[in-house]
């Protein structure tokens, strides 16, 4: 020791090579190391809403081509079978439509409807519900006439119900 009291090699000062070593190293380290997990969380979020987002799309359009699809002969098959696609309020407003309209119409008028969805786009997705827009269309033969065709744009809102989306809603826009 010196006389001052101080170890032997000492200069005096702070020693900068030990804070470098032991403190601002090891916290820049910790840093980038934080900063990559927070990355991979967002990458892994962006990824799983990418993917409820496309699920949610082939629902909304297998559901809508089936709920406006239908052949004269097999109506009631038809439209009850696009049902399974539907849930909650609108599943009983589809259920009145149909029963009280749509089958009686077609079975008297020999009525037949295709529908297709050339564009679909997610608008929103969380693991329980969803929105997506779709354009619509939609041929429809009466009797021997010629097929009508129209187009349109729907908003079709979905729930996740036991692990799979269905219609809850179905609005034009």
């Amino acid at each position: 020791m010196d006389r001052q009291g101080r170890p032997p090699g000492w200069r005096g000062g702070v020693r900068w090579s030990r804070i470098l070593a032991y403190g601002v190293l090891p916290a820049l380290a910790l840093l980038l190391v934080a900063a990559a997990g927070v990355l991979k969380w967002q990458d892994g979020s962006a990824r799983a809403a990418k993917e409820l987002g496309a699920e949610a799309v082939r629902a909304a359009t297998d559901g809508t081509v089936a709920l406006l699809s239908y052949k004269a002969d097999t109506v009631e098959a038809d439209l009850e079978a696009a049902r399974g696609n539907l849930t909650g309020p609108f599943l009983q407003a589809y259920t009145d439509l149909t029963h009280d309209v749509v089958i009686p119409g077609s079975k008297q008028k020999d009525i037949s409807a295709v529908a297709t969805v050339p564009a679909a786009a997610s608008v929103s997705a969380t693991a329980s519900r969803a929105v997506v827009l779709l354009f619509v269309n939609q041929s429809v033969i009466v009797g021997q006439d010629a097929p009508t065709s129209t187009a349109s744009s729907v908003r079709v809102s979905l729930d996740k119900v036991h692990n799979r989306w269905l219609i809850s809603g179905f609005d034009p826009v």
